[in-house]
């Protein structure tokens, strides 16, 4: 029997000052620290990033690493190419 791999994105953020433990769990997501705004930036991007997913009709198990990164850049998760 062939297991599914599941994949999830993992943000981390650590510019937390305010003593709170700010943790969201989504489809695909899960993210953990980082200061109001850090962790609302999080949540946006890792929403956009779903909603690319959908629009392409794949999980995020399914796409490969160039497709990942396409992604990513879309929505800021990482910079443009030089």
């Amino acid at each position: 029997m062939n297991k599914r791999v599941k994949a999830t994105l993992l943000g981390l953020g650590f510019d937390c000052k305010d003593g709170h433990k700010r943790i969201t769990k989504g489809k695909n997501f899960v993210l953990l620290g980082g200061s109001k705004d850090t962790h609302e930036e999080m949540q946006e991007k890792a929403i956009k990033f779903n909603e690319k997913l959908g629009t392409r009709g794949k999980q995020l198990e399914d796409i490969n690493f160039k497709e990942f990164k396409e992604i990513a850049r879309d929505v800021g998760m990482i910079p443009e190419k030089d």
